[in-house]
C-alpha cells in the first residue's frame, strides 16, 4: 500500500475523534498469571522425579524380569507433593473451579463480603490441616516411626503437610487482596460482568 493511501486511509479515523472529542480506547489486556516460584519449581521437580523413577522402573522391569518396587514410597510421597504444591500455585492464579452464579448478580458491596467469607472459610479448613498435620509429623518424630518401604523416617513425608497447607493459606490471603484491590472480574484472564460494570459505576 502507497504512501497516500495510508494517509487517505487515517483521515476519515481523525477526523471522526475530533469530531467526537474522544479518542479510541485501548483493547482491554489480560493480565498474566502471577509467578508462584517455590511452588510452582517444588511441582515441576516432583512431577520429573515422577517421570524418571516410573522410566527407570518400566525399563529395569523389562530388561532384567526384576522391579524396583520399593520406589513406590517415593511415587506415592512425590504424587501428593506435587499436588498439594499444585493446588498452591492454583490458588494464587485463581485457577481452582469456582461457582460464580451469585458473585455475578451481587452488587459491589455484596461481593467484597462474600469474598472475604470464602477466604476465611478457607483458612479454617486450612489452619485445621496446618493443626492436625503438624502434631501428626510431631508425633510421627517423637515415636521413631519409619516407613513400611524403605525404612525412612516418617516424619520426612508428613511434615510437607502442614508447610505447603501454609503456603496455600498465604497464596489464598494474596489473592482476597488481589481481587478486593482489583474488583470483579478483573483476575488473570478473566473480564469483568456487565452487572459488576453497572455497580461499580453506580458506586
Amino acid at each position: 500500500m502507497s504512501q497516500k493511501s495510508q494517509q487517505s486511509a487515517q483521515k476519515p479515523s481523525q477526523q471522526t475523534s475530533h469530531q467526537t472529542g474522544t479518542s479510541a480506547a485501548p483493547a482491554p489486556v489480560d493480565r498474566p498469571p502471577p509467578r508462584v516460584r517455590p511452588e510452582s519449581w517444588l511441582a515441576a521437580l516432583a512431577l520429573g522425579l515422577i517421570g524418571i523413577i516410573s522410566l527407570a522402573n518400566v525399563v529395569v522391569r523389562y530388561a532384567t524380569d526384576a522391579s524396583f518396587a520399593f520406589t513406590e514410597e517415593f511415587s506415592v510421597f512425590l504424587l501428593v507433593l506435587l499436588t498439594l504444591a499444585g493446588a498452591s500455585v492454583a490458588i494464587r492464579r485463581q485457577a481452582h473451579i469456582r461457582i460464580a452464579l451469585l458473585e455475578d448478580v451481587l452488587p459491589l458491596s455484596l461481593w467484597r463480603l462474600v469474598v472475604i467469607v470464602q477466604t476465611l472459610a478457607v483458612l479454617v479448613v486450612l489452619g485445621l490441616v496446618v493443626w492436625f498435620g503438624g502434631t501428626f509429623a510431631l508425633e510421627e518424630y517423637q515415636w521413631d516411626s519409619l516407613s513400611p518401604g524403605l525404612g525412612l523416617p516418617n516424619w520426612w513425608y508428613v511434615i510437607w503437610l502442614p508447610i505447603l497447607a501454609l503456603a496455600m493459606a498465604w497464596r489464598q490471603l494474596q489473592q482476597c487482596v488481589e481481587r478486593l484491590v482489583q474488583g470483579p472480574g478483573q483476575g488473570p484472564g478473566q473480564n469483568a460482568s456487565p452487572e459488576h460494570k453497572e455497580s461499580d459505576h453506580e458506586s
